[in-house]
């Protein structure tokens, strides 16, 4: 009858090596080990499996049809013990494992292909799944733990349990609908723009770019008139290409020729003419979005 057996590595390392070597007495010089605990240690494992692994012979030994299938086996082992060893030691020091990211719109055509490029030359053991949503709703999702990393737009207060780290400044420039007569300037004042209708960023879904719009423009002595509220960057551009309505709008988005509208830069150095992108993360993050964040500031720093 068969023997309870602890299968550890020692054990499966001395059956391979006995199995290569055929022969005890050098199996036991190559293990660092006297011979007859060795002997001892293989009679307890064919016990335990309840088979003989090994026919023995003057000259030495050699493996039975269950060794020789034993073998195989063992080796396999001993291999997935080892990655699964590696594995969690390389999650713990952020080069494995997986990593959710939010983020808002327009930000996945900038910043995002620039980051998952990197990511994938230094860290290729992480996989990165992506979300998009707005700014308000990626970081709640990071406070209750449903996102890893945010990337936001110049978001609302955070919570005392979120970290932030501001990466990007960009501009505010002017959205006009293409045939507007100011399209052709190099450069325009906010206040050239008082008797437009704008559409507006919705103050729920994107705070801080209208709050920043309405001090922009009352900082130069208007309250923008409202045509219409959007809750996102690209309903901000669709009312302006209706020829409806200008927008204020950060410049980066105009990388992206939109039919219909043209952006005009702002003088001034108003710090309301400035948006912010931030990424977030728990206060508690792990290593992987640690590395993830010392990978895109040394991006974009360098």
């Amino acid at each position: 009858m068969a023997e309870d057996i602890n299968l550890t590595k020692r054990l499966l390392e001395q059956f391979l090596v006995v199995a290569e070597e055929k022969h005890f007495g050098r199996a036991a010089e190559r293990l660092a080990m006297s011979q007859p605990p060795l002997s001892q240690s293989i009679q307890r494992l064919e016990r335990g499996l309840g088979v003989r692994l090994f026919e023995r012979g003057p000259g030495g030994v050699s493996l039975t049809a269950a060794g020789e299938a034993f073998a195989v086996d063992a080796q396999r082992l001993l291999d997935a013990q080892s990655a699964a060893i590696e594995r969690v030691r390389r999650v713990a020091s952020g080069l494995d494992g997986d990593v959710r990211v939010g983020y808002v719109s327009i930000l996945s055509h900038h910043y995002l292909p620039g980051l998952l490029r990197a990511a994938a030359e230094e860290l290729p053991g992480l996989r990165i799944h992506l979300h998009q949503d707005s700014s308000v709703a990626v970081a709640g999702m990071v406070r209750r733990g449903e996102l890893d990393l945010g990337f936001l737009r110049d978001p609302s207060p955070l919570s005392a349990d979120l970290v932030r780290w501001e990466f990007a400044v960009e501009r505010i420039v002017a959205a006009l609908p293409r045939d507007h007569p100011l399209v052709g300037a190099g450069e325009i004042d906010l206040a050239e723009l008082r008797d437009e209708d704008f559409v507006l960023p919705d103050a729920t879904a994107l705070p801080t770019l209208a709050q920043q719009v309405q001090l922009a423009c009352h900082e130069v002595g208007f309250t923008p008139r409202s045509r219409a509220v959007a809750d996102d960057l690209t309903g901000l551009f669709s009312y302006v290409a209706s020829g409806l309505c200008v927008s204020l709008l950060p410049e980066r988005l105009c990388d992206f020729p939109i039919s219909g509208v043209a952006c005009v830069p702002l003088r001034g150095d108003s710090s309301y003419l400035e948006t912010t992108v931030v990424a977030v993360h728990r206060q508690e993050a792990d290593e992987a979005v640690r590395r993830l964040l010392e990978l895109i500031i040394r991006r974009t720093t360098s």
